[in-house]
């Protein structure tokens, strides 16, 4: 009986759904997370992913449309603009990069908070279901969703392959990746940028909340079991996709 309980639910349309959903988001931030980790900067993609907030608030107030792709594409330009602000912040002032990821979290998590206030007070039932991306709701998730989802996870690998050894030397020496001549600012920019794209991918799956952990969580565990980068990467992913169906 317990078995056929198992089945049918595995079975069920719906919860297929949603783990190929959470296994691709797995994967992505797992692998992303290394290197945010590595560089010192888990709170990174805890401070971007509280930045999204008032770009999917204020995507929604200016075309008064739920499409998951419009506010997605409003959540990627507010993390990539709180991202290049935290370079910018610690490029340009006497302040670290911690006291830099705090001030663009607190911020634009406020604002977002803010925004989503005068949202929820407009005479329009189409605000209705906005906090699925503060909170998420991985059984909204449709074939469709996953597909993008899958799509920006293959060009996140793509990228993180062709600049394998670039981002290798930003990581371990980045004096010595500066003497080659390399463009450090494009190189963490780049990286920053592919961070932000897993974070928008996966707002509506588990929210801005606690996308910072499908980040950190995987990799600080990989962490503990190697010490070279490829097998961490692959590890922190495989973790990443595990502790996503799971």
């Amino acid at each position: 009986m317990e078995l056929n309980a198992i089945t049918e639910f595995f079975g069920n349309y719906t919860v297929q759904i949603v783990i190929l959903g959470t296994l691709v988001l797995g994967l992505t931030s797992g692998a992303l997370g290394s290197f945010a980790l590595l560089r010192k900067q888990s709170l990174l993609g805890d401070a971007i992913s509280h930045a999204t907030l008032p770009g999917v608030c204020l995507a929604f107030l200016i075309t008064r449309s739920k499409s998951p792709l419009v506010l997605l594409i409003g959540a990627g330009i507010a993390g990539w603009t709180g991202a290049l602000l935290i370079n910018w912040i610690t490029e340009n002032s006497r302040l670290k990069q911690d006291s830099a990821l705090g001030i663009v979290l607190s911020v634009f998590f406020g604002l977002g908070l803010v925004i989503l206030t005068i949202v929820q007070k407009l005479p329009t039932a189409t605000k209705a279901g906005l906090d699925k991306f503060l909170f998420g709701n991985a059984s909204t998730l449709l074939i469709s969703d996953v597909r993008v989802m899958a799509v920006l996870s293959l060009l996140i690998v793509g990228v993180l392959i062709a600049f394998w050894k670039e981002f290798k030397l930003i990581v371990f020496d980045i004096a010595y990746a500066r003497s080659l001549g390399l463009n450090i600012r494009f190189l963490s920019t780049l990286l920053s940028t592919l961070i932000v794209t897993a974070i928008v991918i996966g707002l509506q799956t588990v929210g801005v909340i606690l996308m910072s952990a499908m980040l950190v969580a995987p990799a600080a565990s990989a962490r503990q079991w190697t010490d070279r980068l490829g097998v961490m990467v692959v590890l922190s992913a495989l973790i990443g996709a595990v502790c996503g169906v799971g």
